[in-house]
């Protein structure tokens, strides 16, 4: 017997096995590093599909089918191109959006930022309360109860959680949007035409329908995402050894976001669009609808679905304009801050929630004018906050080795020029031609 050989291959198999456990560890390695980095990216996109954003999707569906199906992949890498240069940013800088926009361009146009900001926002969180009434109706539940609860709820959990306890609270709500995937499911839609129309451009010259593309569009960005993801990555400490983490963490929340709206349309398209049902203008309309045609379960889920989107929007938006405005002003921002230490951070946020709970129970108020307003000043803020980040993305005495490569900058400018036509284009039909709300 050749114990050497024997003893040779041995020694073989157990370098083999040593290799192996060092990939397995440097890959559990990479998954910590990874679910620790993990979470602004994901749950800023995500947030993006609140009640404004599903009522467009929805009437996308109802009214063109499928047909718009296209749109979702180039609007996926214009989320990300985006999202992307504002991760890099607090990545590498170690601040928020507003605080950069106040020291590399002075007070006066920081000040431009945050009154736009939080008149905007103010008009964006009315219409996600209102998103709650409308979703707390179809349970039939009275928005005088529904609403002053949603908005204790959401007060109650920022004051009180440390930011990784609302992040993961935040986290969960992501996971609630399979309700939309189930929905689809329940629906029955024919996936070999819905797959078809997501590779092939089916595109209508028709003012109705450039106006619906203009609207899905424009519901994808949003300014005040910019500023809650930059100021994620800030408060959770990530530096510049885990962006490649944070990079990651963007894409899969702008892949994520897109599924969940490829969802929605796919469900309403075929039950809504199939039968002749596309008198919809929200969300509820087609929560209501859905129980007839495809079953109780997929309209409650629907609706369902659109409660946890505008009570996890009524949680993030007026958290995002707290920054802009703290930031802009060098107060202390951020939920880690006990109450004592962020007095203003903590009272904006009050008064964004008790104004925009308190509008939408009001009788006779006029939220389809506000829900424009927010739309239109979007549409105003969008293109100012989309400039300055290319500004500051591409300062090397600021991002050093981290500027954006030419490619990156012709995508990201080319995007931006693009978003900044379309919202425009949106703007102008919501003041003279009443366009379906987004944002």
């Amino acid at each position: 017997m050749d114990w050497s050989a024997i003893s040779e291959r041995f020694a073989t198999v157990r370098s083999g096995g040593t290799d192996l456990q060092k990939r397995i560890r440097g890959l559990r390695k990479r998954l910590t590093l990874l679910l620790a980095v993990v979470g602004p990216g994901l749950i800023t996109s995500n947030v993006d599909n609140d009640a404004g954003g599903i009522s467009v999707y929805t009437q996308a569906g109802a009214h063109y089918g499928y047909a718009l199906l296209w749109s979702l992949i180039p609007m996926t890498i214009a989320l990300y191109v985006t999202e992307e240069m504002c991760a890099r940013l607090g990545v590498i800088t170690g601040k928020g959006l507003s605080d950069l926009i106040r020291e590399e361009f002075g007070f006066r146009p920081t000040f431009f930022v945050m009154v736009t900001g939080f008149f905007v926002d103010l008009a964006n969180v009315v219409a996600e309360f209102a998103g709650v009434a409308a979703a707390m109706e179809i349970f039939h539940i009275s928005k005088y109860v529904a609403v002053p609860i949603a908005a204790i709820l959401v007060w109650t959990l920022v004051l009180k959680g440390t930011y990784r306890q609302v992040e993961i609270i935040f986290f969960f709500a992501c996971g609630f949007y399979v309700t939309y995937i189930i929905s689809a499911l329940l629906a029955k839609p024919d996936w070999i035409v819905a797959a078809r129309a997501t590779v092939v451009p089916n595109i209508h010259f028709t003012s109705d329908y450039l106006l619906m593309l203009t609207g899905l569009i424009g519901t994808t960005i949003a300014p005040w995402q910019f500023f809650y993801l930059q100021a994620g990555f800030v408060e959770k400490k990530v530096g510049p050894r885990q962006y490649p983490q944070a990079r990651a963490d963007v894409l899969v929340g702008s892949i994520s976001c897109m599924v969940i709206v490829f969802f929605i349309i796919v469900c309403t398209a075929a039950t809504l669009y199939v039968t002749g049902h596309r008198d919809i203008n929200e969300a509820k309309d087609a929560a209501r609808a859905l129980i007839p045609l495809a079953g109780v379960w997929a309209g409650y889920l629907f609706a369902f679905g659109l409660l946890n989107a505008s009570v996890f929007a009524a949680s993030i938006l007026p958290l995002s304009t707290a920054h802009v405005i703290c930031e802009g002003l060098g107060f202390e921002a951020g939920i880690d801050h006990k109450f004592e230490d962020a007095r203003i951070f903590y009272g904006l946020y009050t008064v964004l929630i008790a104004v925009g709970a308190g509008v939408v129970l009001l009788p006779h108020a006029p939220l389809w004018k506000i829900l424009i307003f927010s739309q239109v000043g979007n549409g105003i803020w969008l293109p100012v906050v989309i400039i300055f980040i290319l500004l500051l993305v591409n300062r090397r005495d600021l991002m050093g080795d981290y500027v954006n490569t030419l490619t990156f900058n012709i995508i990201a400018w080319v995007t931006a020029i693009f978003m900044i036509g379309l919202t425009v284009f949106l703007s102008y039909a919501s003041l003279f031609q009443g366009a379906p709300a987004s944002q």
